[in-house]
């Protein structure tokens, strides 16, 4: 369920942990909307754009990369492949696992996604200039890797 600004607390609304969540709902919502328009989800962006960065791999590998538990990659790799933009094949080492790498269908959608993942960014971050969006960004990403590292360092 969601609120008004107005029928939010005013001590809430000061709290910069507050306003990354409530943003991120709607950062969610635009990018979300975006990947529906063009017949995909987030989880097809994050296996296509991590199989070209880092090409072919095993589907735990690829699940480490992208951040995606193993059951909704399995999932996401045979929607992809249906789709035949990325295929399965047995590892030549362990035919046991299955590698997986992006085909070239794979690669012009990711060209289709990549676009439409920067309007989504243009829309979400709009009220922002170039300058403004450059900051928000450094800041977010030297907040996220202190708690990674803070995470990391109590496993």
């Amino acid at each position: 369920m969601e609120s008004s600004s107005e029928e939010t607390p005013a001590k809430w609304k000061g709290l910069a942990s507050w306003l990354i969540t409530q943003t991120g709902h709607h950062a969610h919502r635009v990018v979300a909307d975006g990947f529906s328009s063009v017949h995909s989800h987030g989880y097809h962006y994050r296996v296509l754009a991590t199989l070209e960065e880092f090409g072919p791999a095993s589907q735990a590998t690829l699940s480490r990369r992208s951040s995606i538990h193993t059951s909704e990659l399995v999932a996401t790799i045979n929607e992809l492949a249906e789709q035949e933009l990325v295929e399965r094949t047995p590892d030549p080492f362990d035919r046991r696992r299955n590698i997986v790498s992006l085909t070239s269908a794979g690669e012009r959608h990711l060209r289709r996604l990549e676009k439409q993942v920067s309007a989504s960014q243009d829309e979400f971050l709009a009220p922002l200039s170039a300058k403004e969006r450059k900051q928000l960004t450094a800041l977010l990403s030297r907040l996220l890797n202190h708690h990674e590292k803070r995470a990391g360092s109590s496993e």
